[in-house]
């Protein structure tokens, strides 16, 4: 059998992980699961919605065997009302390589960085996430994060953490820091 097969699989079922609020620490939580996927000899497809340039977890990932990295999105932020086409074509890629690699089931761990925002910002459709969500191989473990999820992914999860901020230096005038912001 090749490794993709669920008979090969690393875990015998995988969770829908929702990492979600206001706070600081979800991409970062969700790199933390890569590289315990990694330690275990799991392969990870960790795909970035709006974040088409290179942050600092970029590069690192690129030093983690098994570990598939797509970025999809424009090079600077997204606004509400300040939506371009390409913000949607962008997102439709991701959407699509969240597809590809998920429905594989060659990777035992599938983060969908920022899809929330995606979501909220209306640039992916919800019921086709919920679709690929329903259709996921059992073995195949998913996070989903970013800011204002809808209900529906947050009544699917198994697992749902709101990272609230209680206090944050940006509140100081301290800006990202690279290695720790970005």
């Amino acid at each position: 059998m090749e490794r993709g097969d669920e008979a090969m699989s690393l875990l015998d079922f995988g969770l829908i992980h929702v990492y979600m609020g206001e706070g600081k620490g979800k991409t970062t939580s969700a790199l933390g699961l890569v590289v315990r996927m990694t330690g275990c000899g799991g392969k990870t497809a960790f795909i970035q919605f709006m974040k088409g340039w290179l942050y600092s977890e970029v590069r690192g990932l690129s030093f983690l065997p098994g570990v598939k990295l797509i970025q999809t999105g424009r090079p600077d932020y997204i606004y509400p009302g300040q939506i371009d086409p390409v913000d949607f074509a962008e997102a439709e890629k991701g959407l699509q390589a969240a597809r590809q690699v998920l429905l594989s089931g060659c990777y035992d761990l599938v983060i969908l960085d920022e899809i929330n925002v995606a979501l909220s910002f209306g640039l992916v459709p919800l019921a086709e996430v919920l679709e690929l969500l329903k259709r996921k191989p059992l073995h195949v473990e998913v996070v989903l994060t970013g800011r204002n999820p809808p209900t529906e992914l947050i009544e699917i999860a198994d697992l749902v953490t709101d990272m609230a901020e209680v206090k944050h230096p940006y509140r100081k005038g301290i800006l990202a820091r690279k290695g720790i912001d970005c």
